[in-house]
Protein backbone atom coordinates (compact mmCIF):
# COMPACT_ATOMS: atom_id res chain seq x y z
CA UNK A 1 0.00 0.00 0.00
CA UNK A 2 1.47 3.34 -1.07
CA UNK A 3 1.11 6.17 1.47
CA UNK A 4 -0.24 9.50 0.29
CA UNK A 5 2.47 12.21 0.24
CA UNK A 6 0.27 14.43 2.44
CA UNK A 7 -0.21 11.76 5.16
CA UNK A 8 2.40 10.36 7.53
CA UNK A 9 3.72 7.01 6.22
CA UNK A 10 2.25 4.98 9.12
CA UNK A 11 -1.42 6.02 8.81
CA UNK A 12 -2.22 2.59 7.37
CA UNK A 13 -1.99 1.22 10.94
CA UNK A 14 -5.15 3.03 12.03
CA UNK A 15 -6.79 3.88 8.73
CA UNK A 16 -8.07 0.52 7.50
CA UNK A 17 -11.35 -1.37 7.56
CA UNK A 18 -10.31 -3.62 10.46
CA UNK A 19 -9.68 -0.59 12.64
CA UNK A 20 -13.08 0.89 11.76
CA UNK A 21 -14.80 -2.45 12.35
CA UNK A 22 -13.24 -2.69 15.82
CA UNK A 23 -14.31 0.84 16.73
CA UNK A 24 -17.82 0.24 15.38
CA UNK A 25 -18.14 -3.02 17.33
CA UNK A 26 -16.97 -1.36 20.54
CA UNK A 27 -19.50 1.45 20.05
CA UNK A 28 -22.31 -0.95 19.15
CA UNK A 29 -21.63 -3.26 22.13
CA UNK A 30 -21.37 -0.30 24.52
CA UNK A 31 -24.73 0.97 23.30
CA UNK A 32 -26.33 -2.47 23.68
CA UNK A 33 -24.95 -2.74 27.23
CA UNK A 34 -26.25 0.74 28.12
CA UNK A 35 -29.70 -0.18 26.79
CA UNK A 36 -29.68 -3.47 28.70
CA UNK A 37 -28.67 -1.74 31.92
CA UNK A 38 -31.95 0.20 31.74
CA UNK A 39 -34.14 -2.50 30.20
CA UNK A 40 -37.22 -3.23 32.35
CA UNK A 41 -36.84 -6.99 31.79
CA UNK A 42 -33.33 -7.18 33.23
CA UNK A 43 -33.06 -8.10 36.90
CA UNK A 44 -31.91 -5.38 39.26
CA UNK A 45 -28.70 -7.30 40.03
CA UNK A 46 -27.73 -7.71 36.38
CA UNK A 47 -28.74 -4.15 35.64
CA UNK A 48 -26.40 -2.91 38.37
CA UNK A 49 -23.56 -5.10 37.05
CA UNK A 50 -24.10 -3.71 33.56
CA UNK A 51 -24.21 -0.11 34.80
CA UNK A 52 -20.94 -0.59 36.69
CA UNK A 53 -19.22 -2.14 33.68
CA UNK A 54 -18.77 -5.52 35.36
CA UNK A 55 -20.40 -7.32 32.46
CA UNK A 56 -17.74 -7.38 29.78
CA UNK A 57 -17.37 -8.41 26.17
CA UNK A 58 -16.69 -11.95 27.39
CA UNK A 59 -20.21 -12.13 28.83
CA UNK A 60 -21.64 -11.48 25.38
CA UNK A 61 -20.54 -15.00 24.50
CA UNK A 62 -23.31 -16.37 26.69
CA UNK A 63 -25.90 -14.05 25.12
CA UNK A 64 -24.70 -14.72 21.58
CA UNK A 65 -23.90 -18.42 21.66
CA UNK A 66 -25.99 -20.26 24.28
CA UNK A 67 -29.14 -21.55 22.58
CA UNK A 68 -32.38 -21.23 24.57
CA UNK A 69 -32.52 -25.04 24.91
CA UNK A 70 -29.02 -25.09 26.41
CA UNK A 71 -25.74 -26.69 25.33
CA UNK A 72 -22.87 -28.68 26.71
CA UNK A 73 -19.92 -26.61 27.86
CA UNK A 74 -17.72 -27.93 25.05
CA UNK A 75 -20.35 -26.99 22.43
CA UNK A 76 -20.76 -23.53 23.93
CA UNK A 77 -17.00 -22.94 23.98
CA UNK A 78 -16.69 -24.11 20.38
CA UNK A 79 -19.52 -21.82 19.21
CA UNK A 80 -17.89 -18.87 20.97
CA UNK A 81 -14.40 -19.69 19.70
CA UNK A 82 -13.08 -20.04 23.25
CA UNK A 83 -11.13 -22.65 25.15
CA UNK A 84 -13.29 -24.90 27.32
CA UNK A 85 -11.52 -23.71 30.49
CA UNK A 86 -12.18 -20.05 29.70
CA UNK A 87 -15.84 -20.79 28.98
CA UNK A 88 -16.11 -22.77 32.24
CA UNK A 89 -14.91 -19.71 34.15
CA UNK A 90 -17.42 -17.51 32.35
CA UNK A 91 -20.28 -19.97 32.98
CA UNK A 92 -19.35 -20.19 36.67
CA UNK A 93 -19.57 -16.41 36.96
CA UNK A 94 -22.90 -16.31 35.12
CA UNK A 95 -24.18 -19.08 37.41
CA UNK A 96 -23.31 -16.95 40.44
CA UNK A 97 -25.31 -14.09 38.91
CA UNK A 98 -28.31 -16.33 38.30
CA UNK A 99 -28.17 -16.18 34.49
CA UNK A 100 -27.47 -19.85 33.83
CA UNK A 101 -27.51 -23.19 35.59
CA UNK A 102 -25.97 -26.55 34.85
CA UNK A 103 -28.25 -29.55 34.67
CA UNK A 104 -27.95 -33.19 33.74
CA UNK A 105 -27.92 -33.99 30.05
CA UNK A 106 -30.83 -36.29 29.20
CA UNK A 107 -28.80 -37.90 26.38
CA UNK A 108 -25.61 -38.58 28.35
CA UNK A 109 -25.61 -39.18 32.10
CA UNK A 110 -21.92 -38.21 32.26
CA UNK A 111 -22.50 -34.79 30.72
CA UNK A 112 -24.04 -31.57 31.97
CA UNK A 113 -25.82 -28.88 29.97
CA UNK A 114 -25.59 -25.14 30.50
CA UNK A 115 -29.09 -23.67 30.39
CA UNK A 116 -30.57 -20.23 30.87
CA UNK A 117 -32.52 -19.63 34.07
CA UNK A 118 -35.71 -17.54 33.92
CA UNK A 119 -33.47 -14.54 34.77
CA UNK A 120 -31.15 -15.53 31.93
CA UNK A 121 -34.04 -15.87 29.48
CA UNK A 122 -35.19 -12.37 30.47
CA UNK A 123 -31.60 -11.20 29.87
CA UNK A 124 -31.66 -12.86 26.45
CA UNK A 125 -34.94 -11.10 25.56
CA UNK A 126 -33.47 -7.78 26.69
CA UNK A 127 -30.39 -8.51 24.59
CA UNK A 128 -32.60 -9.09 21.52
CA UNK A 129 -34.49 -5.82 22.15
CA UNK A 130 -31.31 -3.85 22.79
CA UNK A 131 -29.55 -5.17 19.68
CA UNK A 132 -32.61 -4.25 17.60
CA UNK A 133 -32.67 -0.73 19.04
CA UNK A 134 -28.91 -0.24 18.59
CA UNK A 135 -29.20 -1.41 14.99
CA UNK A 136 -32.11 0.97 14.38
CA UNK A 137 -29.98 3.80 15.78
CA UNK A 138 -27.09 2.81 13.50
CA UNK A 139 -29.46 2.82 10.52
CA UNK A 140 -30.73 6.27 11.52
CA UNK A 141 -27.16 7.55 11.86
CA UNK A 142 -25.76 6.33 8.54
CA UNK A 143 -28.92 5.83 6.49
CA UNK A 144 -30.84 2.70 5.72
CA UNK A 145 -29.15 2.08 2.36
CA UNK A 146 -25.62 2.32 3.75
CA UNK A 147 -26.50 0.17 6.77
CA UNK A 148 -27.95 -2.49 4.48
CA UNK A 149 -24.90 -2.51 2.21
CA UNK A 150 -22.56 -2.71 5.21
CA UNK A 151 -24.58 -5.56 6.77
CA UNK A 152 -24.68 -7.50 3.49
CA UNK A 153 -20.97 -6.97 2.91
CA UNK A 154 -20.02 -8.05 6.42
CA UNK A 155 -22.30 -11.08 6.18
CA UNK A 156 -20.67 -12.13 2.90
CA UNK A 157 -17.18 -11.51 4.25
CA UNK A 158 -17.88 -13.46 7.46
CA UNK A 159 -19.45 -16.37 5.59
CA UNK A 160 -16.38 -16.69 3.37
CA UNK A 161 -14.17 -17.50 6.34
Amino acid sequence: MQASPSLPPDTWRYNHVGHWLRLALERFDARVMALMARHPGVSLGLSNLAQRGQLTAAHWHISRHLPPEGARLTELAQRAGMRKQAMATLVKQCEAWGMVRREDDALDARARRVCFTPTGLAWLAAYRDSVAQAEAELRAAVGDDIATVVALGLEAYGAAA
